[in-house]
């Protein structure tokens, strides 16, 4: 009886949910297991379809429209659109129809055009020919078509089609060479192995004969995570198990490299691969301007139905008077008399909503993705942050946040690679305190070749000279570097020695770094053959290695070994790492003083690292080889077991010596850094190195000082003093100074300003975050936020990829709520950069798994500078304008439309013509202001290159503030009153036509549109500061549009309108000669507050961006005033 299904309950109810993994069985080949194995039980899974796409044909207009409509601006017009459909409102249905209509539809074309190139790649990858292994032969298939179970052979250069078990390979030792730069950005070639009992299976007819099954996980997405095991049938014995393990997987997108061909069995297809379920978008970021548009929003939707209520209420006063309700020559029906008064006022009130609907600008919204969109462009085509050396330029993936590079308050920096080049070289290695330097200057020669140089004392003795050639054997055997000739690599690092030219390939740069350091020392890694490790000695002798285990780097263990048995017969376990992990295993060496020189090389910013060997009898190495074999073959818990098994060998280990590889700092780093803090802005340091040498690195850019007074939280002050002492001792330290600092700047006499600088790691970092026993970490969160928030710069060291996001995350939920900006090159920045409000990814060496989940990226840390205080700058002064003015413009068009209905009666009779209605926003003003916030610079680039402080002043969301957005609503509705007024009583009792005609209500509401159209355009250009060709073009242009229009438009009686009383409006309004000179007037009226204002406040107050103005504009007269006279002087000198 097969109890396998009971067993799996028993297991998933009684072990507990949480460490219960379901698993799936796969039959290799789609062959049944041999009879009495165990039973077949067929599966079904997906096909191989990739689906990408959002929509389909049938559901593309639904979906999208839903979209669309849960936006509250689009739903509110819908509303309205459909009011002014039911009842009976003063204005047409086009009026809010037109413009609804223009902006759904824009949308959706740009969303249906986006998803149909989702449909055209889906197409193409899944129309992709493959090769499969059917009854011992060869059989092209498409991609799509293939199932769990295939057995699928992928030739060089091609992408995989699925995620497959890895089974043999053309190379003799079952090794291949993948890139993964489409998954994780890892542009490196990474070594892959097949399973040891079918790495010998070259052929497909080989192929046929294979039997077996595996058994994994369900899928999942970590792409680095895969726990299975391979059970291969005999003809006779008991089937062989084997682990199988993320080495052995090869993941969909990945591309196989410097290998002629691999076989492998489908294990995950179509959706189900790690590539397809790591789909999922990422979280929509916000911007600070969006959130204030939405509250402006908001407060107007409050005045437009304050204002419709108002209307209503003294609508029915006005009309409680009966001669004013019903007079003599407009009667009531019976009908009419009769109908329900609540019902009456309810429309009444839905009626002047719709009256007065225009205050909500929607057309704000289409001019402010169209002004995001194509402004993100002037950043790709930035040529100062092109980097020649690479090739590369600035990326835009969103354009959601181009205004939130002007707000950053904070920037969470990676160290290697971001801040450092991550072009490691070997700088020197120290064997027992004997220092070691490849390629020594000596005397202004080079030595090549140097077989080590004792920088400290005298050379090693005989005991020494044993270490020192196991310290080098260890760097040459304990790595997962690989070796391949020049003639089959492209692009990559070379090396040579003794006349051999090889290429090392690794996904790590140190590793490479410590391998060709090693080999100039003497020592040469040739290659793995057979599962043989070969070196190359001093005496140019090869060294075979029997490669019997490795155990992995990971990050938490932050070390790794290998186990090799020599050609001697003698077992070594060879083990390098971290200094922090190396050293507490450690059971003699001569700690002292390898100790002292890794805290020097760190102090100077160099990595270090140590290494270590211990000597297994054969009876420990059986221990040690059956506890990974059964850590290696559990299905469930894998990776813990193994932690456990590692952590139990890798004892009791013999210190031999450390190295030091330099990563050199960026290009301008500092100059970058010294200038986003003068900006204003705090840099932190978030990296995985250890305390010193970030430290270091931290002083090389500026980010400490020399007068920066350093504040520890690290783990070896909490083991002298409590976490809660430590805390509120610093606590105490920075608030004293921040106090005194006020009571002096208040008293007149200021003090040398005193620079703080905090150093965290994670392990400290943990213990903050970590709830107390009380159920609560607040306490120890606020005052670690409040020492850092009165530090100048913060150093994070030791820090794993989550707790990079947990800092981010415990400063954008702080209670200022900073913007936080993050930016990082590697797959272990990826989380705080999709953490803080603005990721930006470095395209460096690490690959492009930052760069592709980032907003932006760039080709250097140097660039950043740039993108902030100048790109950032411009977008958020620029959209910040095209906010307030749009409301602006609307007060002006709707509160003389307001203050109408008290000359009307309240009978909600409109002000302006349904064409002006209509056009105002979408033609008349929408382009100058659009324009305006794509060019305008108030200050020149120069200015703020040179001037970082100017950041400051738009710090804060400074431009969106409330007291600026009540100034502009105020400003409105002063002008609005101007134009209403002022029209008013220039037609008060008065014959202003040449027959004595009196003027009527459309041509007193075209007097005030054209006032309000001239003013609100003349508005822009007073604040316009950057004049070009196309400002002028486009300004000037749209007075003359609306002018030329208006003259069309009551100048034919158009036959397709079903009333003509615009005819003639616009002509005989400009026949009057009070009218021309009203419009002037009441524009000159209109302006001159605003005008004025500024005059003053630029006089008395002015900002630091506005006596930069003022400077320019002297410097330009000066220089205007100087080249008339020398042009003078040498016009007469050439007489």
């Amino acid at each position: 009886m097969d109890c396998s299904a009971l067993r799996r309950l028993i297991n998933r109810y009684c072990a507990g949910e949480e460490n219960w993994v379901d698993n799936r069985t796969i039959y290799v080949g789609h062959k049944q297991p041999p009879p009495g194995t165990e039973a077949y039980i067929p599966q079904r899974y997906p096909d191989n379809r990739i689906v990408s796409s959002k929509y389909t044909f049938w559901n593309f207009v639904p979906k999208n429209l839903f979209e669309q409509f849960r936006r509250i601006a689009n739903f509110y017009f819908l509303i309205i659109f459909l009011v002014q459909l039911i009842i009976d409102t003063p204005t047409s249905p086009v009026t809010s129809g037109l413009p609804l209509f223009f902006v759904i539809t824009v949308t959706a074309i740009k969303q249906g055009y986006e998803d149909w190139l989702r449909h055209k790649a889906d197409n193409a990858m899944n129309q992709y020919s493959v090769h499969v292994v059917q009854h011992g032969k060869l059989v092209r298939t498409q991609s799509r078509k293939l199932r769990v179970g295939d057995i699928v052979m992928v030739r060089e250069d091609e992408a995989f089609p699925c995620d497959l078990v890895f089974l043999s390979s053309s190379r003799e030792d079952g090794t291949c060479f993948v890139t993964t730069a489409s998954l994780d950005g890892e542009s490196s070639h990474k070594t892959y192995y097949a399973i040891n009992d079918t790495k010998s299976f070259h052929h497909e007819e080989e192929m046929e004969g294979l039997h077996a099954t595996i058994e994994c996980e369900q899928p999942q997405p970590d792409l680095y995570k895969f726990v299975g095991r391979i059970n291969i049938y005999n003809e006779a014995d008991e089937p062989v198990a084997r682990p199988l393990g993320s080495e052995n997987l090869l993941l969909r997108g990945a591309t196989l490299k410097n290998t002629e061909k691999i076989f492998g069995v489908a294990i995950y297809t179509g959706m189900e691969t790690k590539m397809a379920l790591n789909y999922q978008s990422k979280s929509q970021k916000r911007s600070a301007v969006e959130k204030s548009m939405n509250a402006f929003l908001i407060v107007y939707l409050c005045i437009l139905i304050s204002k419709a209520l108002i209307n209503t209420v003294l609508k029915y006063i006005w009309q409680s008077d009966s001669s004013r309700d019903e007079p003599w020559y407009n009667q009531k029906t019976d009908s009419e008399r009769q109908k329900n008064k609540f019902l009456g006022a309810f429309t009444d009130f839905l009626a002047f909503m719709v009256l007065f609907n225009y205050i909500i600008p929607v057309s704000m919204y289409v001019t402010v993705e169209m002004q995001k969109f194509l402004g993100s462009y002037f950043i790709s085509w930035d040529e100062e942050m092109f980097d020649e050396t690479t090739g590369e330029g600035p990326i835009v993936n969103t354009s959601d946040l181009n205004e939130e590079l002007g707000q950053v308050e904070y920037i969470f920096t990676d160290k290697t690679g971001t801040l450092t080049e991550n072009n490691m070289e070997f700088v020197e290695c120290c064997i027992e305190g004997h220092v070691y330097i490849p390629h020594v200057i000596c005397n202004g020669q080079i030595l090549p070749d140097c077989m080590g140089i004792d920088m400290i004392d005298s050379s090693p003795g005989a005991g020494g000279k044993e270490r020192e050639e196991l310290f080098f054997r260890a760097l040459c055997l304990c790595h997962t570097v690989q070796v391949k000739d020049e003639d089959h690599i492209d692009g990559e690092k070379k090396s040579s020695h003794s006349g051999r030219s090889s290429v090392y390939i690794s996904s790590s740069p140190d590793e490479v770094a410590l391998v060709e350091g090693v080999q100039r020392l003497g020592y040469t890694f040739l290659r793995v053959k057979d599962n043989y490790m070969e070196i190359c000695n001093r005496e140019n002798d090869i060294e075979k290695f029997e490669l019997l285990q490795v155990l992995t780097f990971d990050s938490v263990r932050r070390r790794m070994s290998v186990i090799v048995r020599s050609s001697t017969g003698d077992i070594y376990l060879f083990c390098k790492g971290a200094d922090s992990s190396i050293f507490p295993r450690v059971r003699e060496g001569k700690v002292d003083q390898i100790r002292a020189r890794v805290e020097r090389n760190a102090v100077e910013g160099l990595r270090t690292l140590c290494v270590a060997y211990k000597k297994f009898s054969q009876d420990e190495y059986e221990w040690a080889n059956k506890l990974l074999k059964d850590a290696q073959l559990a299905l469930q818990d894998r990776e813990k077991k193994l932690a456990e098994a590692y952590e139990q060998i890798e004892q009791d280990l013999i210190l031999l010596g450390a190295t030091a590889v330099e990563d050199r700092l960026q290009e301008k780093a500092a100059d970058t850094i010294e200038s986003l803090q003068k900006a204003g802005i705090k840099v932190w340091v978030l990296t995985g190195d250890k305390m010193e040498t970030a430290s270091a690195t931290c002083y090389a850019c500026k980010l400490f000082r020399r007068n920066t007074q350093l504040l520890e939280l690290t783990t070896k002050r909490i083991e002298e003093q409590s976490l809660h002492d430590v805390l509120f001792e610093l606590s105490r330290t920075v608030l004293r100074h921040s106090e005194s600092l006020t009571r002096d700047n208040f008293s007149g006499f200021s003090t040398d300003f005193q620079d703080y600088g905090l150093i965290i790691d994670g392990a400290t970092l943990s213990l903050i975050m970590k709830p107390r026993e009380d159920g609560s970490s607040t306490n120890y969160r606020e005052v670690f936020l409040e020492i850092c928030r009165n530090c100048s710069a913060v150093l994070c060291c030791r820090m794993a990829p989550l707790q990079k996001a947990q800092i981010v995350k415990l400063i954008k939920s702080s209670r200022e709520h900073p913007i936080t900006l993050a930016v990082g090159d590697g797959a272990n920045d990826v989380s705080m950069i999709l953490e803080a409000h603005v990721g930006i990814g470095v395209i460096g060496k690490e690959g492009r798994q930052a760069a592709r989940n980032s907003d932006y990226a760039i080709p250097k840390f140097k660039h950043l500078k740039r993108m902030l205080l100048i790109h950032g700058h411009y977008y958020y002064v620029r959209i910040s304008e095209l906010v307030q003015y749009f409301f602006y413009k609307n007060v002006c068009f709707i509160f003389p439309q307001f203050l109408y209905q008290f000359f009307c009666g309240f009978s909600q009779q409109p002000l302006y013509d349904t064409a002006y209605l209509t056009l105002y926003n979408i033609s008349f003003t929408s382009l100058p202001i659009l324009l305006y916030s794509l060019i305008e610079q108030h200050v020149s680039v120069d200015v703020l290159k040179r001037d970082p402080t100017l950041y400051r002043d738009i710090a804060k969301n400074a431009l969106l503030r409330w007291r600026l957005f009540i100034y502009w609503t105020f400003l409105g509705l002063f002008d609005a009153a101007v134009f209403f007024f002022g029209a008013y009583f220039l037609y008060d009792n008065a014959t202003v036509t040449s027959n004595g005609q009196m003027l009527g209500n459309w041509t007193f509401g075209t007097l005030v549109f054209t006032v309000l159209v001239f003013t609100v355009t003349f508005k822009l250009a007073l604040d316009t500061h950057y004049w070009t060709w196309i400002n002028h073009f486009v300004i000037w242009g749209s007075l003359l549009f609306y002018i030329i229009f208006s003259l069309l438009w009551g100048g034919i009686i158009w036959p397709f309108l079903n009333y003509q009383r615009m005819y003639y409006v616009f002509i005989q309004m400009l026949s009057s000669g009070p009218a021309w000179l009203g419009i002037v007037l009441l524009i000159i009226v209109s302006l001159l507050p605003d005008v004025l204002r500024k005059v003053i406040c630029r006089q008395l107050w002015p900002t630091a961006t506005e006596r930069i103005q003022k400077k320019q504009n002297s410097a330009i007269s000066t220089v205007r005033n100087t080249e008339g006279p020398l042009l003078e002087e040498s016009s007469a000198a050439d007489r």
